[in-house]
């Protein structure tokens, strides 16, 4: 079981009772009608399918939040989920930490073409990865070689998952294993990359991560429900949320009373939907970066793949769509939770399930999910 994959590759399903709500009120005619009752059976046949217990998707455009839920946040009592239900965003927090780490390089804290040895002196050794070798741009942009150390951490039990372990030893798992390729030539997702840029973070500004990302990037775009949990004092989500849930040995368990992501800078946050198409939007829009940092975060990295519907930048990925928007977001994924971002200037759409599923669903050859975005991001 991974902790922080890629959602893309995984799968999503949904329930009973479903809901609809629109913010300010959409009308309930013509082809607004026509795309949320689209999108609505495109949301309930996810839950269904994917035998889930629940989703949320919601809307940011034209001034307005459009949320659609299906399915149950609670299987104790049949609660939906909550209209405003924050989550576990999982690998969505690296977009914040590399927006951090931007800001440092906009204040020439931080060189982003420097070896990270300069700034995490001896850490980055071992047969996966020389600091002397890989740059700060090769651990946001996943090009460093090093080994994730999801390759040999086995979390495929309750027990194992509630065992945190520290930071360094997740980087030496990483560091231990042979090196995946030369810094720079090639492209491989590895949660070491930015386990390191959260340590880079810290030693740079002599704080906590949790307080530089709050700080810099929470606070000042008014993400209010937006948080970096403080593991191991707080385990349960602080506002309205679903419960996360996981298959162990086919026995589905409540994860409430505890934050599989172990506080750490790859996968820690908790946000709503909404906040998640804010801050896409802001961040796209250049109210959190400056022009330079921008463009340095949308500069991607040649993907061999042509079929492949990602293309990473630092710490957001350019995403394909069938009316030729030029989309951009990220998506993560572990154990209770599963979240989806993707978002213009000018609109997003964040797409949330708590509870991995087992298989993939699919409308023809494309992966239900990936209909669903798509659709809600066209307006289709």
């Amino acid at each position: 079981m991974r902790r922080f994959a890629m959602i893309s590759v995984l799968v999503v399903g949904v329930a009973l009772s479903c809901a609809v709500s629109t913010v300010p009120a959409v009308a309930d005619t013509g082809s607004a009608d026509l795309r949320t009752g689209r999108l609505q059976a495109l949301l309930d046949r996810l839950v269904r399918e994917s035998d889930i217990p629940g989703a949320q998707l919601v809307i940011t455009e034209q001034g307005r939040e459009i949320r659609l839920t299906s399915g149950v946040g609670n299987l104790a009592t049949g609660a939906p989920f909550p209209e405003t239900a924050q989550v576990r965003i999982a690998s969505i927090t690296k977009s914040f930490v590399a927006a951090t780490v931007l800001l440092l390089v906009a204040e020439q804290r931080v060189e982003l073409d420097a070896p990270v040895q300069r700034y995490l002196p001896g850490l980055v050794h071992g047969p996966g990865g020389d600091g002397n070798a890989i740059t700060v741009r090769n651990l946001l942009q996943h090009t460093s070689g090093i080994p994730d150390y999801l390759d040999t951490l086995d979390i495929s039990t309750e027990a194992a998952l509630r065992n945190p372990r520290p930071v360094e030893e997740l980087l030496r798992l990483g560091l231990d294993q042979p090196s995946l390729f030369a810094p720079g030539t090639a492209y491989s997702y590895s949660n070491i990359n930015y386990l390191l840029a959260g340590e880079l973070i810290k030693r740079v500004t002599g704080r906590s991560l949790r307080d530089e990302v709050t700080s810099r990037v929470i606070e000042p775009r008014g993400l209010a429900d937006t948080y970096w949990p403080d593991f191991p004092r707080e385990q349960v989500i602080r506002g309205p949320h679903p419960h996360g849930y996981a298959l162990f040995g086919g026995k589905r368990v409540d994860l409430d009373d505890f934050d599989p992501a172990w506080g750490l800078a790859d996968g820690a946050m908790v946000s709503t939907p909404a906040d998640l198409n804010r801050h896409f939007m802001s961040l796209l829009s250049g109210r959190i970066l400056p022009h330079a940092q921008l463009a340095e975060m949308q500069r991607t990295f040649p993907n061999p793949d042509p079929a492949s519907p990602h293309a990473a930048g630092l710490g957001l990925f350019r995403m394909s769509n069938s009316c030729g928007l030029e989309t951009w977001g990220h998506d993560g994924a572990y154990s209770g939770y599963g979240v989806a971002a993707m978002a213009t200037r000018d609109s997003a759409v964040s797409l949330s399930i708590n509870q991995l599923p087992e298989k993939v669903v699919t409308e023809g050859d494309t992966p239900l999910v990936s209909v669903l975005m798509d659709t809600a991001i066209c307006g289709k």
